[in-house]
């Protein structure tokens, strides 16, 4: 995963709404659930929902699926996988100090 990537995903979850919209996706599982669902679990104006699911899309955060009328929606675990190991793989790597860090 690119930085730019990880950069948009984490900016994206930055928002309280989207973070909620988010984490009610992962608790659902990969059934997902629908507008509607999320809707009346969050208590959120479906345009406000829209805007929000079209940022988490867009982050590659969530997938969606077309059901004759209705759009299901998914966390997209290998995503958020993806995202978590690239903050991970930096875990106690080190770093060079210079007097120019020090600053």
């Amino acid at each position: 995963m690119q930085e730019q990537d990880v950069a948009d995903a984490l900016a994206a979850l930055g928002h309280e709404a989207r973070l909620r919209v988010f984490r009610l996706l992962v608790r659902a599982g990969p059934e997902g659930l629908t507008v509607g669902e999320i809707g009346r679990h969050l208590g959120l104006a479906p345009s406000t929902l829209a805007h929000h699911l079209r940022a988490l899309v867009g982050a590659g955060l969530v997938g969606q699926e077309r059901r004759g009328r209705e759009t299901v929606n998914r966390a997209d675990f290998a995503a958020l996988r993806s995202v978590l190991a690239f903050v991970d793989n930096e875990c106690c790597a080190g770093v060079d100090r210079t007097a120019d860090d020090a600053a």
